[in-house]
């Protein structure tokens, strides 16, 4: 029996995330699905990212049916079965019997024959079990927020000591759905340009620039193709946007570019320099930002090889992206808890390097798309109580006065902030989770 194309594709950028530690929104936009036609590239985008969304889930009922421990399994069994198991409890357009065999073939065809009859009989078992019921009201803790929204328990309970259970309701069941796509514009010709292309857009809710696509292919269009057109969530469009405007202005942690070029469309006269420590990064982030007035270079944030005296700078630091989980699911199985205390002490490093490239008066934006307060606060306080030459300032204020210029649209800016921070909570605002100080010299 034939094995369809997007199952194949899943199967295999699936086991290539599991062995290689590889980001399923790069492989789904490689080149390895370009053979495909817009329906199987649309199946094998599901297969993937719900598989990674439902994982535990999943590896639940695998257990309970296989009667044997996950870790006995080989990668590809493990994988073909959860392919299996996904369709059969989730895509209800998909026949069991289908998903079923065709799993069974993803086994043969792994060189894995001999396990075919188990992969078989666990998905046949599993596919005329009765389905758990929902119960009528659940007395949600970390505990059945974990099961029921498939994430790691350890994770749940932060999130629920640190923002309480509604908002941790919200950011679970948030990051089980498909998220929105937005994309920054900076100008109407561009706009038209996509809907005569049959993109069909819809106002963004935070940002004036931003628009959510709700029809089209994007990535097919003359526009996106020459890079006259970012996809970047609105929350990211937000960080971008407190940089402010300056002379000189500095992304110390630029890759891939979004932020960039969206300070590079703010500041057309500006010297701006953006850079990425790693080669490959650095070559994406050339060729994404083609503005004249930004020179890339590859170069550690911690020991930039440039004169400072920058009027902005964006340390946008990397961290556990706890905020994209909706986007970027295979983080929650990947991330451990000792995993934070290490990203904090690069975090801190980045910010004292970031702060001390500032002139006179100059004003550092720093930022994550993490929901934990290690690589958020923590960092902020930290690096400030060593750092007396400079303080922070009220992101209510940056806020309003973005809202006054009309470019932030939500309407009242204190639901943005926590504190002295920009804070979004996905689930809670139509975003990713994004963290933002903003520090200013002492001068």
């Amino acid at each position: 029996m034939p094995i369809s194309p997007a199952r194949s594709a899943a199967f295999d950028i699936l086991l290539r995330i599991d062995q290689q530690d590889a980001y399923a929104s790069e492989l789904l936009h490689s080149g390895r699905l370009d053979k495909l036609n817009a329906t199987d590239r649309g199946l094998a985008t599901e297969l993937v990212m719900g598989v990674l969304r439902w994982r535990s889930r999943l590896d639940e009922a695998i257990a309970t049916a296989a009667g044997r421990p996950l870790e006995k399994l080989d990668p590809e069994v493990l994988i073909a079965l959860r392919l299996g198991i996904y369709q059969v409890q989730f895509l209800s357009r998909v026949p069991a019997h289908a998903a079923i065999n065709q799993s069974v073939e993803l086994v043969k065809r792994a060189h894995k024959r001999s396990a075919a009859p188990f992969v078989n009989a666990v998905l046949r078992k599993i596919a005329v079990a009765e389905v758990e019921a929902p119960a009528d009201s659940i007395l949600w803790t970390a505990s059945t927020l974990a099961r029921k929204f498939a994430h790691p328990e350890w994770l749940v309970q932060r999130w629920a000591e640190e923002f309480g259970i509604v908002q941790t309701l919200a950011i679970c069941r948030q990051d089980q759905r498909v998220p929105n796509t937005a994309i920054r514009l900076d100008s109407a010709e561009v706009e038209r340009e996509l809907l005569s292309e049959s993109v069909e857009l819809a106002p963004g809710t935070l940002v004036a620039g931003a628009r959510i696509v709700i029809g089209g292919d994007l990535t097919r269009t003359q526009a996106f193709q020459e890079g006259r057109v970012f996809i970047q969530d609105e929350a990211s469009q937000l960080v971008a946007a407190l940089v402010g405007t300056g002379s000189r202005l500095l992304d110390c942690c630029a890759a891939p570019g979004g932020k960039t070029a969206a300070m590079a469309a703010r500041n057309p006269t500006a010297e701006i320099v953006a850079a990425e420590l790693h080669a490959h990064r650095t070559e994406l982030l050339r060729r994404r930002v083609r503005a004249a007035n930004v020179q890339v270079i590859q170069a550690d944030a911690l020991n930039l090889p440039i004169p400072g005296g920058f009027d902005r700078v964006l340390a946008d630091v990397p961290c556990s992206g706890t905020g994209t989980l909706a986007r970027h699911p295979e983080i929650k199985w990947r991330l451990k808890p000792e995993d934070l205390a290490d990203l904090h002490a690069k975090q801190v490093g980045i910010l004292h390097a970031a702060l001390r490239q500032l002139g006179p008066n100059g004003r550092a934006v720093y930022s994550t798309c993490s929901l934990e307060r290690e690589e958020n606060e923590a960092v902020v306080e930290d690096v400030l109580a060593a750092e007396r030459d400079y303080a922070l300032c009220d992101c209510r204020e940056e806020l309003e006065r973005l809202r006054v210029m009309g470019e932030l649209v939500c309407g009242e800016a204190g639901s943005l902030v926590r504190g002295n921070f920009l804070r979004t909570i996905p689930g809670v605002q139509p975003c990713d989770g994004f963290f933002a100080a903003v520090i200013r010299r002492k001068e």
